[in-house]
Order: C-alpha cells, then structure tokens, then sequence
C-alpha cells in the first residue's frame, strides 16, 4: 500500500466533514480568482510585469488562469484533488513571494493573507486528500466493492 493510499484510509476513518466544506470553499475562491484575472487581464500583466520575472509575464498569465479556472472546479468536486492542488502551489508560492509579499502584509487591499491562507490549505489538501464528499472518494470505494 503506497503512503497516500494509506493516508487516504487514515483520513477516510478520522473526517471531520468541515474539512470538505473547506475543500470546497478553497476551489470556489480559486476558481473566481480565475475568473476575476481573465475578465481583468490588464490586472494581472501589470501584477506579472511587476514581478521578478517580466519577460515571462504573458506564459505565466495564461498559466494561472488556466490552472484556477480548471483546478478550482476539480478541488471544489475532490477529483483529481492533489494533482489539481499540486498545480495551484507553484502559483500561489509565486504570489506569496514575488507578488504580495513585497507589497506588505497590512497593505490596503493586499491579497497576501489570503494567498497565504490558501497556499497552507493548498499544502494541507495535498497531504490530506479530497476527503469523504468527493469523487475521489467515490471511486476508492467502488474500486473497494469490486475487489472484494
């Protein structure tokens, strides 16, 4: 049995529900984050241009819309939950470190508290899993059924 495999069955037989709710919430504000940069796009090159890394600023964009507006829906339904979180650190690390955390923290309309906010759950849910309302879920335990 692999390491995830078994914090899987750990995580199956000791869920607080509330986990899931948060699991949620996190997809839903990665997913309007991601809406949020394509209806601002003006928004988010001068945040790249910004950064440390200008010359990519037009991948990077393209990256992370992209990343939030498929991987929110996935980590809001727990399918694919650590491969779709696993894409959303690098650029929640990027925002924390080159975007947000220059800027400060007590900053008005600073988005680092909850970058880091995200970034530690991003970090938990991958470690963790989907949890019990998920697809995820789902498909261990009809995988469960039909081996045994």
């Amino acid at each position: 049995m692999t390491m995830f495999n078994k914090l899987d069955h750990w995580a199956d037989d000791h869920h607080p529900k509330l986990l899931d709710l948060i699991r949620i919430i996190l997809g839903l504000i990665i997913f309007l984050k991601g809406l949020y940069f394509i209806s601002h796009p003006n928004e988010l090159e001068t945040l790249l241009l910004s950064s440390k890394f200008p010359w990519l600023s037009f991948a990077i964009g393209h990256y992370v819309a992209f990343a939030h507006l498929v991987g929110g829906p996935l980590i809001i339904i727990g399918m694919f939950t650590r491969l779709a979180v696993l894409v959303q650190i690098p650029i929640l690390l990027g925002a924390v470190i080159f975007v947000n955390a220059p800027m400060g923290f007590f900053t008005p309309n600073s988005d680092l508290p909850l970058s880091l906010m995200a970034l530690a759950l991003l970090i938990f849910y991958f470690f963790y899993g989907s949890g019990y309302w998920s697809v995820d879920h789902q498909w261990r335990k009809d995988e469960e059924s039909q081996s045994a």
